[in-house]
């Protein structure tokens, strides 16, 4: 039998998904799962949206340019501007979800064997799309302790090698809900000129910021316009993970159409999805200003709660929906395993992602687990007494 590739063997799995045999054996016994472990929210899709998608009225479901639907990057003008963030539809190219625009920003960037600096804790997927591409991940570690705040220069300035090509970061962070400071993003602003390298910035969670402080955006960075390429998607603003539409962002020309011959060579973003995140765009204010309500409200009952339980420390995020917890166990992988197979309280469990598949750093985030905070209030605080009572009968607790 021929042997697969060894980027397939290499490939980590995902700490988000890798459980899901695990709970669905629990689910087939009769156990309740509170689901913690991945960012599909369960606020409703906007109606603007699903009103799209009832009155889709075509004869054939044909290929969109390759670069999107111009009327729909024409809008997208309009919401960025919103934000400050000055661009045309040329500077756009319409993917198929925040996954696609990183591999193609990947691709085009970076050459096999070239370096990118990434902040850990990551989004696990980073380190799979720069394996997928031949790059090697450098990680510079967050500490839990300090919020999981921007290391310092010194940091950044040790990992730097003539192979650096990009720094990726991802603000509001996935999975540790940090938001970096105007002082930290002129941090990172000040490496990349001086280095010229590219700046990779996933900004999905930008309608999810809980600071006083002034938006910003790597877009709005004076000084390194033609380096930054922004990656974004409606999938958690809008909640709409499934329609797969996301966008990868260039003010630098020549990038831009390096990246193009990707997205020809894929054909097109999904027809349908782009029709429902065109019309996402004309949801009302009080949509968005509900589902912000809501995830703060979340985010305070689920994290007050977890520093309440004994051993337990959680910084409060300021951004996103997640929340990195350490937990006073002896490994998250094998907790998370125990949760599902082994344990029940009143006839229910929790399913966290391990902390660990957030990092590349051997040894780290083995006591830590990423919670999203995607479910109603009472389911959460429902969640922290199984937590606190699993903590009580770990065996692995140290």
């Amino acid at each position: 039998m021929p042997k697969m590739s060894e980027r397939a063997v290499k490939m980590p799995a995902s700490p988000i998904r890798k459980l899901v045999p695990f709970a669905d054996a629990a689910k087939t016994r009769g156990t309740k799962i509170y689901h913690l472990n991945i960012g599909q929210p369960d606020l409703e899709t906007p109606q603007v949206a699903l009103d799209a998608l009832k009155h889709i009225d075509r004869k054939v479901l044909e290929y969109s340019p390759s670069e999107g639907i111009l009327s729909y990057r024409k809008k997208l003008v309009g919401y960025y501007a919103s934000f400050g963030v000055d661009i045309t539809p040329e500077n756009i190219i319409v993917t198929t979800g925040g996954s696609e625009a990183l591999q193609f920003a990947f691709l085009a960037c970076l050459n096999p064997g070239d370096e990118v600096i990434v902040l850990e804790p990551t989004y696990a997927n980073y380190i799979s799309f720069a394996l997928q591409a031949g790059i090697v991940v450098k990680p510079i570690k967050t500490n839990i302790e300090d919020g999981f705040a921007l290391p310092s220069i010194e940091a950044f300035e040790a990992a730097i090698t003539p192979r650096t090509k990009a720094i990726l970061i991802c603000n509001p962070n996935n999975p540790t809900g940090y938001v970096y400071t105007n002082e930290e993003m002129g941090r990172i602003r000040d490496t990349i000129k001086k280095h010229d390298l590219f700046l990779l910035s996933d900004e999905v969670y930008r309608e999810f910021r809980y600071t006083d402080a002034p938006y910003l955006s790597a877009m709005h960075l004076e000084g390194i316009e033609e380096n930054v390429v922004l990656v974004d998607s409606v999938s958690k603003r809008y909640s709409e993970c499934g329609i797969r539409i996301g966008a990868v962002i260039t003010r630098n020309a020549e990038l831009r159409a390096g990246m193009m011959k990707l997205a020809q060579a894929r054909l097109s973003p999904p027809l349908i999805g782009q029709i429902l995140a065109e019309a996402s765009i004309d949801a009302p204010a009080s949509y968005l200003q509900h589902t912000y309500d809501e995830y703060i409200a979340r985010r305070d009952c689920l994290v007050n709660g977890l520093n309440k339980i004994p051993g337990v420390f959680a910084p409060m995020p300021s951004g996103a929906f997640y929340a990195m917890a350490r937990l006073p166990i002896d490994d998250s992988d094998k907790f998370c395993e125990w949760l599902l197979k082994d344990f029940a309280y009143e006839g229910a469990t929790v399913m966290f992602a391990p902390g660990a598949g957030f990092y590349s750093i051997p040894g780290a985030g083995r006591d830590e687990v990423r919670m999203a905070y995607v479910l109603k209030r009472e389911d959460l605080e429902k969640a922290l007494v199984v937590l606190e009572k699993a903590l009580e009968q770990y065996p692995g607790r140290k």
